[in-house]
């Protein structure tokens, strides 16, 4: 038998029974559980096969790329199909597609009618957009605690709540849903609006409802790391006909065109002020085939990543990131939980002597310790929150989210690919029951 194979084996074998002495630590002088390093790579791109070429290639045969034309007797369809089966896969009656993630939250935004003198609560650690885009709006961004979901902690939004609140941002983040129920509880009892941002969680559910279709409005980015992928895009979805129009209206010109004029039946707005995140043939080409193979990319990244919560239960004192649904999380990454910084970077550095690498939480940045938010720094007239006397008033910084600091800081996970074999995730489990316990003496 060969080593990775033998490895394997003391790894099923140490599953069953939690006497099992693992191999010495390769970081001690062992031998390492792989011979290379495991990879993960992005997923979307993984699938990429002859459907998403015939998409493109269908683009160019007609030569019209934009979604609105009507040159040459051809009716765009791509980006509208993608639109419509988009829609019918998060449970949502509407769908928009957008340039990118970060258009759609402000596409969301500009749909809630979100403004100067508002303030929307986010979690502390998100990425910079769904700060970047209440800020751009000329309203307030404020912080909320995380908890040991990486998620908005729905004890800590109360506190946040003043008379300028008009929304929250419940993010779903490294593909694990948000606890919903007591978040839409809070919105409900103060009449507070609830943005979806699914970006890290495209295909993630909650309590069996696909993520973006239980807030007012939600919002997914396509970007080249997310669970399908065209390089770059977005969607916003909402099932509220006055919130869609004008989300359509915002990114397009202020305008509305068919197909959306005629699901939206009588028009009921008048048209304002917009920009341009259009999502061109191409980009819909692409996205429409990703999104037909979403549910196989899902099944195999769960089924993966199931294997080693498996085969990982029995591990003595191993404690898992909290999962409000475990059925509906995408499943990856693994994360595992320490009592201290120290503990987890010992982890991360035995995981990486093993050939098995494991990060902390990431794809995310805690946002009120970045300068240019602990600082209030723009230099755009449009957008006063900041110089506002309540904007002068909020303070940031890291005494301002250390809960969110600390769960972050104890924490690290294992990436779990749809492509990852029976030997990948063999070998991840030999690797944690080796460095798990040596982290946790640290």
């Amino acid at each position: 038998m060969d080593r990775r194979k033998f490895v394997a084996s003391a790894a099923v074998s140490a599953a069953s029974t939690s006497t099992a002495t693992p191999s010495a630590l390769a970081a001690q002088g062992g031998s390492p559980v792989r011979d290379k390093p495991l990879r993960g790579d992005n997923w979307g791109p993984l699938y990429y096969d002859s459907a998403e070429k015939m998409q493109v290639d269908e683009v160019v045969d007609t030569g019209v790329p934009f979604r609105f034309s009507g040159r040459r007797g051809v009716a765009p369809v791509k980006v509208a199909t993608f639109e419509k089966e988009f829609a019918a896969k998060i449970g949502a009656r509407f769908a928009l597609a957008v340039s990118s993630g970060t258009a759609a939250l402000e596409c969301a935004i500009a749909a809630l009618q979100i403004g100067p003198g508002d303030e929307v609560i986010m979690p502390a650690w998100t990425w910079h957009s769904d700060c970047t885009a209440v800020v751009r709006a000329g309203a307030l961004p404020v912080f909320a605690e995380i908890d040991e979901s990486f998620n908005l902690d729905p004890q800590d939004i109360e506190a946040r709540i003043t008379p300028q609140t008009k929304a929250i941002i419940a993010v779903h983040l490294q593909g694990n849903p948000a606890d919903l129920d007591p978040i839409l509880a809070v919105a409900r009892k103060h009449k507070l609006r609830v943005i979806e941002d699914c970006s890290q969680a495209v295909g993630a559910s909650y309590k069996g409802r696909r993520l973006g279709s239980m807030g007012d409005i939600g919002t997914y980015s396509h970007q080249e790391s997310k669970t399908i992928t065209s390089g770059e895009g977005g969607t916003v979805v909402s099932s509220n006909p006055e919130l869609f129009e004008r989300a359509v209206r915002f990114h397009d010109v202020g305008s509305l065109r068919q197909p959306h004029e005629g699901m939206l039946g009588e028009t009921r707005l008048s048209p304002f002020v917009g920009t341009n995140f259009r999502m061109s043939e191409f980009t819909g080409g692409v996205m429409l085939a990703q999104i037909r193979k979403l549910d196989q990319i899902l099944a195999a990244v769960r089924e993966s990543a199931g294997r080693v919560y498996q085969e990982l239960a029995d591990c003595p004192g191993l404690r898992f990131r909290r999962r409000p649904d475990p059925n509906g999380d995408l499943a990856a990454p693994v994360f595992f939980r320490f009592d201290s910084k120290a503990q987890r970077d010992r982890f991360v550095e035995l995981m990486k002597a093993e050939n098995v690498p494991v990060n902390g939480p990431g794809g995310s940045v805690i946002l009120p310790v970045q300068s240019y938010i602990e600082n209030k720094i723009t230099t755009h007239p449009a957008w006063p929150s900041w110089t506002s006397e309540r904007g002068k008033a909020i303070r940031y910084g890291a005494a301002s989210c250390p809960r969110t600091i600390d769960v972050l800081s104890r924490f690290a996970g294992v990436p779990v690919g749809p492509k990852y074999t029976r030997q990948d995730t063999d070998d991840i489990v030999a690797a944690v029951r080796k460095a798990y316990p040596a982290a946790m003496r640290a």
